[in-house]
């Protein structure tokens, strides 16, 4: 099969790799046909090449056509139209149970001390291979897939995969008050569809915050309050203050995460790291990494006191600081995490519908051939062409 490999920073190519195939009795094999570029796929482009190999395929956002069986896979028949979670989650530990499946125990990389396993996403997180590919080994099959209509286009089902359970638990974790605001930091796909979530969930003010005009513009197209960071630069707090009589917005979510604007210091540390030997540079991440934390300090000081901050945004660094005077002061409350997708499912599948009230059915901008990946990779990196959300058709 052709799929999308990693080979070295900034260097992902499609190559003939090996077929999966089935490997347990409760095993699935789905062909993609559709997967998504995610905001934190770039994170492996141009980040975390220490917990990569070369070879290693990308991708946690496929849905696809159930193509083969394993003998005990009693709920889904090959010709079932699935949507695959980017958690590998057994949906029967007890974490599972309590609708935490990114900690899934069956799971978890106890090995790195990470939490559950994730489709085309390193080494911490298993080096399960990914869906920007033809085919995909999918373990799990009677309670991991989420079985979706054969009929409407697949933009209607794929973001179950990642995007709308990461921006539901965002708002969900956010938990802004009916009527009350929000600032989204970053509108990418996943702060993009975060805004949208919390209008429709009831929130009175959605405030969207970022830096490229077309992300502003489209955000402003759903009736979002936007505020462009070139504009405001570092008195985007009191911008924001401004609009909510002075006090600052009841919750901010950081949709942003690790790549953030500024922090030379942190830049350059990455940079480094990325140079170096994967022996020297695991540890050197693992240990001693620090983020770029301009956007969430900026949530910081923006959020009211006694009010929330909700992190989707990727973090990576081991030791980041943080103001905790400040954060204790304003009695900041702290909710993050990799987003549990079954948990969210029955909330969000009832909303796929015609009506669309999320604007699911128009949501990308790019559609391209899976052999057009390493373009789309570039593109979306340098944030070309309106680029925001990308389907990559195998």
């Amino acid at each position: 099969m052709r799929a999308l490999t990693w080979q070295g920073k900034r260097d992902v190519r499609v190559e003939t790799v090996p077929d999966p195939r089935i490997e347990k009795p409760d095993d699935i094999v789905v062909r993609v046909t559709s997967s998504g570029i995610c905001g934190s796929d770039l994170h492996l482009y141009e980040l975390f090449g220490p917990f990569i190999d070369p070879g290693d395929i990308l991708g946690h956002e496929p849905m696809g056509i159930v193509e083969e069986v394993g003998p005990e896979v009693r709920t889904l028949s090959v010709g079932d139209r699935v949507v695959v979670p980017f958690n590998v989650s057994c949906q029967n530990c007890h974490m599972c149970d309590q609708g935490l499946n990114s900690q899934c125990e069956t799971t978890q990389n106890r090995d790195r001390g990470m939490g559950a396993s994730l489709f085309g996403y390193t080494k911490l997180y298993g080096q399960v291979p990914g869906g920007q590919a033809e085919l995909l080994r999918v373990p799990f099959g009677d309670s991991l897939p989420i079985k979706v209509p054969q009929g409407p286009p697949d933009d209607r089902f794929v973001y179950l995969s990642d995007v709308l359970p990461t921006a539901w638990q965002a708002v969900a974790y956010a938990d802004v008050p009916r009527g009350g605001s929000v600032a989204v930091l970053g509108l990418g796909p996943i702060g993009d569809m975060a805004t949208r979530i919390a209008q429709h969930r009831g929130a009175g003010r959605v405030i969207g915050i970022d830096l490229v005009p077309d992300r502003l513009t489209r955000a402003a197209a759903h009736g979002v309050t936007c505020l462009d960071v070139r504009r405001h630069g570092k008195d985007i707090g009191d911008a924001v203050r401004d609009l909510t009589d002075g006090r600052g917005v009841d919750a901010v979510i950081d949709a942003v995460g690790m790549e953030a604007h500024g922090a030379p210091f942190a830049k350059a540390a990455q940079w480094v790291t990325g140079l170096l030997p994967d022996a020297v540079a695991q540890p050197l991440m693992e240990n001693v990494g620090i983020d770029r934390l301009g956007a969430l300090h900026a949530g910081i000081d923006m959020v009211r006191r006694g009010g929330t901050l909700s992190l989707s945004g990727v973090y990576g660094g081991a030791a980041s600081p943080m103001p905790l005077l400040t954060m204790f002061d304003k009695q900041i409350q702290l909710r993050m995490g990799q987003a549990n997708v079954w948990r969210w499912v029955p909330d969000i599948l009832p909303l796929l519908t015609d009506e669309d009230p999320l604007g699911v059915d128009s949501f990308k901008t790019h559609a391209m051939p899976l052999e057009d990946a390493p373009k789309a990779y570039a593109m979306f990196q340098a944030k070309e062409d309106g680029m925001v959300k990308t389907l990559l058709k195998p």
